[in-house]
């Protein structure tokens, strides 16, 4: 898959517009992420009351390889199959999804995909199973079988 670029010459107001425009799409793409995160101390919060949250690790198969640790009671997904089924979480029951990448890149763009298909109780955990385990929060080892596929 080869990158194309397009360059666009504008001048003035239109110009103005376009930049405007992209300011605001980042914004509202980011207070939206704002919304729906959730951190360690949060989510351990939420375990420990009587209210019921599923969690969802959805970290590339090489993450896992490289670190076998997950939260208790997670289950895991992996991010390709969720980014193809989203119905994989349910839409009706408090969830929050988690990764290890800088960022949190895979578990925002689970979040995206099931944002735009107006699920609204999706969460991802702000900084991952490292945050977790930073707040000396438990961990398990991982013990089921898994595919490396990494096919994009």
């Amino acid at each position: 898959m080869g990158l194309t670029v397009i360059v666009v010459f504008c001048g003035g107001l239109l110009c103005g517009l376009i930049v405007l425009l992209v300011k605001y799409m980042g914004k509202r793409d980011a207070d939206r992420m704002r919304r729906h995160r959730i951190s360690a101390e949060e989510l351990h919060e939420l375990r420990s009351s009587a209210r019921d949250v599923l969690i969802f690790d959805v970290r590339q198969p090489l993450d896992l390889l490289a670190n076998l640790e997950i939260i208790p009671g997670a289950k895991r997904i992996p991010p390709k199959e969720v980014l193809e089924r989203p119905s994989l979480i349910p839409k009706e029951r408090d969830s929050v999804v988690y990764c290890t990448c800088p960022s949190d890149k895979t578990s925002r763009a689970v979040l995206r995909q099931a944002l735009a298909l107006h699920f609204s109780r999706i969460k991802f955990l702000e900084g991952g199973l490292a945050a977790w385990k930073a707040k000396g929060y438990p961990v398990e080892e991982y013990q089921e079988s898994f595919h490396l596929d990494t096919r994009t």
